[in-house]
This record gives structure tokens, C-alpha cells and sequence, in this order.
């Protein structure tokens, strides 16, 4: 399932900032960017994330800035000293104005400005309330993606309604009746007595109990209303049932499949064609569940 959620705040000199975004997938897959140095928080990161989540491509962005902390200019003395000994050096064979202090300063490397050294207490009490912020965030991704299974799982609802109801119509086909089936079965044979009269009317006897069974479609109808109720009980559930509910959806189409392969009638080939077309709008939603 899809959701978006975002934390933020503020701990010591530090600001930091959360986006989490979670798209479709078959398993969990957590992808971190972190900025340079805070790798320590990927552990607990990930942890949480695997209680929280079970299916789903999941992307983590953290931004971190230090704020209100004075800048700190160092003079980098081994470059300097250096730079004094070239012109030191220099002075003699290039006649040329004494370098200035601010021409010296500005060479590269001389002046160094730096932020204020770290201390260790403030930043282990950023990374615990980074941490907490993805806590904070993931319940909220959570929660996004639970009220979008919930609209699905009435979706998924009807669709299984409206299967139980092709059912019923395949069920009352004209062409399932037994004297139907019986019917259409002696014209088949009387079109081949009319070919040739050398058949054994034993095997014949036998081929048409064969074709008589290949046309009866109960068994996949009873298989199709087991897998449908136990669907049913499976949205009715909740939680991470989005695998289970994906294998059943393969034998949902196997099954109308198979109608529609027996078929001999009109009425059931039309209701089988429609209830391949409600599976397979059934099993795209179920990919977006968890």
C-alpha cells in the first residue's frame, strides 16, 4: 500500500526532519538516506520498521542541520608557515611589493572556518530523538496505509459479491440442466452413428459418461464458493493478509478458467468471461494490500 508521513524537530543545536514514503511491493524493502555520520540510527531504524510494516517498498529521508552555533575561524599555522617560507624565499629574485596580510589570509587553506566541536552528550541525544521521530513518523505511515486497506477491503468486498452472485447466474445456466446435457450429448452421438455405423456401442456408452462429466462445472462452482467465503473471512480479518488473499485469487481464475474451458452454453460462457474479469479486478487490488 501507498502512504506519506513526515516528523520534525528540534533537539539542542540540532534540526532534523523526517519524510517517509511507502509504495507497492511483494516483501519489505527499507531504503535510508542518511546524511554523513549518522549511520547509527539505520539499526533501530530498520528494526522498527520490520514490527511495523510487513509488505512494501519503504523510502526514509532524514535531513539533519546544526542551528545557532557560532562558526568558529582557525588559522591552519602549517600552511601558513609555509606560505611565509616561499615568500621568504622569493624575496630576493622577484622584485615585487611586500605581500599584505589580507592577501595572505585570503590564500586557500590559510583560514579555516569550522563549526563548534561536537559534544558527545547533545549528539547522542539528537540520535535518540531522530529515532524517536522515525518511530513517531512510521505509526504514521502505518496508520495512512490502514485506513487505505480499510477503503480496499470494501472493495475487495464487493468484488467477491458480485463472483457469489456469477456464480449463482452460472449455477442456473439453461445448459447445466441434465436433460440439456443429456440432450446435447445425444446429438453429438447420433451426428457420429450418422458417419459410421461401426462404433461399439459400449465404448460409445463409456465416451458419453466421459463428455457427460467434462460438461458438469459443480465442482468448480463448489470450489469457487469455498475459495470466495474463505476471502471473505480473510478481508473481514484485516491485518497482513495481502499474500494469502493474492494466492487465492489464482485459484479464484483457475476455477473460471475451467467454467469457461467446459462450457457448452451461452449463458455460462458469458457469466464464466465475466467472472474472469471480476477475479482479475479482485487480484489487481489485492497487490496493493499488505
Amino acid at each position: 500500500m501507498t502512504g506519506f508521513a513526515r516528523c520534525n524537530g528540534v533537539c539542542d543545536s540540532y534540526s532534523w526532519a523526517w519524510e517517509i514514503k511507502s509504495v507497492n511491493a511483494k516483501g519489505l524493502d527499507l531504503r535510508l538516506r542518511l546524511p554523513p555520520g549518522w549511520d547509527a540510527i539505520e539499526g533501530p531504524a530498520r528494526s522498527r520498521a520490520a514490527q511495523t510494516i510487513v509488505r512494501g517498498t519503504v523510502y526514509g529521508t532524514l535531513t539533519v542541520k546544526r542551528e545557532g552555533v557560532p562558526p568558529v575561524v582557525r588559522v591552519n599555522e602549517p600552511v601558513l608557515n609555509a606560505v611565509l617560507a616561499a615568500i621568504r624565499s622569493l624575496g630576493g629574485t622577484i622584485d615585487a611589493a611586500p605581500p599584505r596580510l589580507d592577501g595572505i589570509l585570503s590564500l586557500k587553506g590559510v583560514i579555516e572556518v569550522l563549526e563548534e566541536d561536537e559534544k558527545e552528550s547533545a549528539r547522542r541525544a539528537a540520535e535518540q530523538a531522530v529515532t524517536a521521530g522515525f518511530d513517531l513518523a512510521i505509526m504514521e505511515l502505518a496508520e495512512m496505509r490502514r485506513r487505505e486497506g480499510e477503503a480496499l477491503g470494501q472493495v475487495l468486498t464487493q468484488r467477491l459479491a458480485e463472483m457469489t452472485g456469477l456464480s449463482k447466474r452460472a449455477e442456473a445456466a439453461p445448459g447445466r440442466r441434465p436433460d440439456a446435457i443429456r440432450a446435447r450429448i445425444g446429438e453429438q452421438v447420433a451426428i457420429l452413428m450418422e458417419a459410421s455405423s461401426r462404433f461399439d456401442p459400449d465404448r460409445l456408452h463409456q465416451e458419453a459418461i466421459l463428455m457427460a462429466s467434462k460438461a458438469d462445472v459443480r465442482e468448480e462452482l463448489d470450489r469457487l464458493a469455498s475459495h470466495v467465503a474463505q476471502a471473505g473471512r480473510l478481508v473481514a480479518e484485516g491485518g497482513a493478509v495481502g499474500r494469502r488473499l493474492d494466492f487465492l485469487s489464482q485459484e479464484l481464475n483457475r476455477e473460471a478458467n475451467t467454467i469457461c474451458a467446459k462450457s457448452n452454453d451461452l449463458e455460462l460462457t458469458n457469466a464464466g468471461l465475466e467472472l474472469k474479469g471480476v477475479v482479475e479486478q479482485f487480484r489487481e487490488q489485492v497487490q496493493n494490500l499488505e
